[in-house]
């Protein structure tokens, strides 16, 4: 039997802090609106994915959330395919990606508590990369290496901030070599040199870098911005224009969109789900449709179709 209140699973560390200082605002604004919660607080990387099934195993049917797109990834991989659960996303990490597919900000205002807890509902696809689900985008080559290098060998983020991040960025920029790729598109081989390969399901990465500025959250399709091997000036050029989502019409880029993907590489490489760095040489991805009931703000985007 369902339950009345809405479960907040907050990721404490988020933004620095800040998803645990919102935590006492999501208790006033519920109180404010006569809603009850329960809030639980994450303890390690994995919890919160253990929290969401628990609470959902309990007959809660409202889990929401409250930290970055890897927190999103946690509370939300449980839930795929359930159909009887609502989720959704209280943005207080760093990039806050995720957050624009629903239609919210990066910060909530009274407005933005007041269309969350309306709860005006829409069923979002999801994307699978070899059997781990993602539901803003994942990414191979260039920014994977980016990811790649603010990683220790133990898999903890290194410290230095936004300062080194800008760092990595820089010298990946620099000295990254494509490496080798094998395309299978619904059933079409080919191959090129991969320096960015982006399979989306939203639109925005890093904090304000639209590479598939044409993504739809519940098409039944990923998008897919693919750039082949290119010298140093056409890199700078090209990601002058990810920002306004100009690039694709770039002739070095191509964009176009598919239910399943298959890539191969002659060697591991690696790549990030929503912000979390694994590693691999082979891909299968491919959609879910209406793999997730999420809480959208309609008056805050168009990135569903109605």
């Amino acid at each position: 039997m369902s339950k009345d209140p809405w479960v907040f699973i907050v990721n404490p560390v988020a933004g620095k802090g800040y998803a645990a200082e919102t935590a006492q605002v999501i208790k006033a604004e519920a109180a404010s609106r006569q809603k009850e919660v329960v809030i639980d607080f994450t303890r390690s990387k994995g919890h919160a994915s253990e929290l969401s099934e628990k609470y959902y195993n309990e007959g809660y049917k409202f889990i929401i959330g409250v930290g970055g797109d890897g927190t999103f990834n946690e509370v939300a991989t449980p839930l795929a395919g359930k159909g009887d659960v609502v989720t959704g996303l209280v943005a207080a990490g760093t990039g806050n990606d995720f957050i624009q597919i629903l239609g919210f900000p990066d910060r909530f205002g009274t407005k933005e508590w007041d269309a969350l807890f309306k709860a005006d509902t829409r069923a979002m696809d999801a994307g699978s990369c070899n059997g781990r689900f993602f539901f803003n985008g994942m990414g191979l080559g260039f920014d994977a290496q980016v990811a790649a290098e603010n990683y220790t060998p133990e898999g903890e983020v290194k410290p230095g901030g936004k300062n080194k991040y800008i760092w990595h960025i820089l010298k990946t920029i620099l000295f990254y070599r494509e490496k080798r790729m094998i395309v299978i598109n619904n059933g079409e081989r080919s191959e090129t040199d991969c320096f960015i390969n982006t399979v989306s399901n939203g639109r925005r990465y890093a904090g304000g870098f639209f590479l598939t500025p044409q993504a739809v959250a519940n098409d039944g399709l990923l998008d897919v911005c693919s750039v082949r091997k290119i010298g140093l000036f056409r890199r700078l050029r090209i990601l002058a224009m990810v920002p306004k989502g100009s690039h694709i019409s770039h002739k070095s880029v191509n964009y176009y969109k598919t239910s399943h993907l298959e890539l191969e590489f002659p060697m591991r490489v690696p790549y990030h789900l929503d912000g979390e760095l694994y590693f691999s040489d082979r891909f299968e991805i491919k959609v879910i449709p209406g793999a997730l009931n999420v809480i959208y703000n309609p008056g805050g985007g168009h990135f569903f179709n109605d």
